[in-house]
């Protein structure tokens, strides 16, 4: 009994593939889950800064468009994840070597963490406006870090249930998180005439050209999506079919994140218009808007929203660091990110510097996007060998060089030195290139990393980075 629960232990919080009698997820189980994981109030975050930068229709056509195209290409993986019961990190193993993924794997990680410290922060700030609202009057300094550190506890807790407990709490929780997306966008458009919301302009200031601005916030909302794609595709090995499996984690991220981005836009654009400021908290807003009344949306706006999205963040990124090194035991990992994302909400640097952390995120998982796609569709033609991604016997294809793949990894540094230097700096804001306003920064990192890779597999170092074809069993 105890090998039993050890193999299922290993199988649901672990690296072994997941056989189709253990996939617990249907359809609605993961695009419940998957939404649960992006609707989060950073979602509102980023809609208010798009905002500042265009008008109510090009927001609108920036957040869906670049947000729609991009993931139902980064998702094609998922593809590969549900039918070997794989997710993306075990694959890359083949690309990036096993050393290599083991690096990448906590690289990743470390910065996909700063999410949850956004994650937190802004549930404390959001808690204490509300309490302020309805006469309490809380000390920021004293209960910020307290109310920041419990969202992450709480979110620990629901991480170690494991997928079972994320899912039923995400059938609650994002059932009703739905419903109040849809009436914030209603009091948002009803508080304000839409006329006046439409004839807002964007801040010039941030920008002199409108296709500069417009780009800069396509630029925004591709980082958005590529900073997490790379955690999205971690969930879908627990769904039932590869249709369920591809088409839940597309409309979560693909229509229902924009959504919440686009209502905290609209939000934006309202406080803009009837207070003369933009403004970001979702609590503070819907105050403002309907009245104190509404503010009890927050509890579950911001509250359970984000207390959900820690739950589910640890998992998924735990998962992505025992792909790397599965000895460590998952309920340790989600223990040790506890502390991380403490540390990181405490700390502060990444929300005051959000949108330069997005990009930033972003430029390391673009180029790892952009070879995935190619290398499943193109170069190995959705062939792999599952004995050599475990390291099983005389099966050792993807140690290729001490463990890492000198070929995947070139194409990761190239792309990233490239874009950073000639294209645009993430960590300035500085475009650099007038490619920027074709591809944007994020986009050309996933563009170019593909396209690398694909070109190396078409040289003699196709041999190197096919030396698994003598040994495939599942196609």
């Amino acid at each position: 009994m105890a090998e039993l629960d050890y193999i299922k232990q290993e199988t649901v919080t672990g690296a072994v593939p997941m056989l189709n009698k253990e996939r617990q997820y249907s359809f609605t189980d993961l695009f419940l889950t998957t939404s649960g994981f992006a609707i989060a109030t950073w979602c509102y975050t980023q809609g208010a800064y798009v905002a500042q930068y265009l008008g109510f229709k090009q927001m609108l056509i920036n957040i869906f468009c670049f947000n729609i195209v991009w993931v139902l290409i980064s998702c094609l993986p998922v593809l590969f994840a549900v039918r070997y019961g794989i997710d993306l990190w075990i694959w890359l193993r083949s690309v990036l070597g096993i050393k290599g993924v083991a690096i990448l794997a906590v690289v990743i990680s470390l910065a996909n963490f700063g999410w949850y410290a956004v994650d937190a922060n802004l549930f404390a700030s959001s808690m204490i406006n509300l309490a302020n609202g309805l006469g309490l009057v809380l000390d920021a300094n004293i209960w910020k870090p307290i109310l920041g550190v419990a969202c992450v506890v709480l979110g620990t807790l629901i991480a170690l249930g494991g997928p079972e407990v994320i899912k039923w709490t995400n059938r609650v929780l994002v059932t009703s998180l739905l419903i109040v997306g849809v009436i914030v966008v209603i009091i948002s458009l009803t508080s304000v005439p839409i006329s006046v919301i439409n004839a807002i302009k964007p801040d010039t200031s941030l920008y002199d050209t409108a296709l500069g601005r417009f780009m800069l916030s396509a630029e925004g909302n591709v980082a958005f999506a590529f900073s997490w794609s790379t955690q999205a595709l971690v969930m879908p090995r627990l769904a039932k079919t590869e249709r369920s499996g591809y088409w839940a984690t597309t409309l979560s991220y693909g229509f229902v994140a924009p959504f919440f981005v686009a209502a905290g836009g609209i939000m934006a654009l309202a406080m803009f218009a009837k207070f003369g400021y933009y403004e970001s908290d979702p609590t503070t807003m819907l105050a403002m808007l309907a009245g104190p009344a509404f503010s009890f949306l927050s509890l579950l706006m911001v509250a359970f929203a984000n207390i959900g999205t820690q739950g589910t963040g640890s998992y998924v990124n735990c998962m992505i660091v025992k792909s790397g090194l599965p000895q460590i035991k998952y309920k340790t990992l989600v223990i040790i990110s506890m502390f991380y994302v403490s540390f990181l909400t405490l700390w502060g640097w990444v929300m005051d510097n959000f949108g330069k952390f997005i990009s930033c995120a972003a430029y390391i998982q673009g180029p790892i996007i952009g070879i995935i796609v190619v290398d499943y569709l193109i170069v190995k033609k959705r062939k792999i060998s599952f004995r050599s991604l475990y390291d099983i016997g005389e099966h050792h294809a993807y140690k290729f060089t001490n463990g890492f793949n000198l070929v995947g990894l070139g194409c990761i540094l190239i792309t990233f030195i490239t874009a950073i230097l000639f294209v645009y700096n993430p960590a300035t804001g500085v475009i650099k290139s007038d490619i920027f306003m074709i591809t944007t920064g994020s986009g050309f990192t996933a563009i170019m990393g593909g396209l690398l890779y694909w070109i190396a597999a078409m040289t003699p170092l196709h041999k190197y980075m096919l030396r698994d074809r003598n040994e495939i069993e599942f196609e």
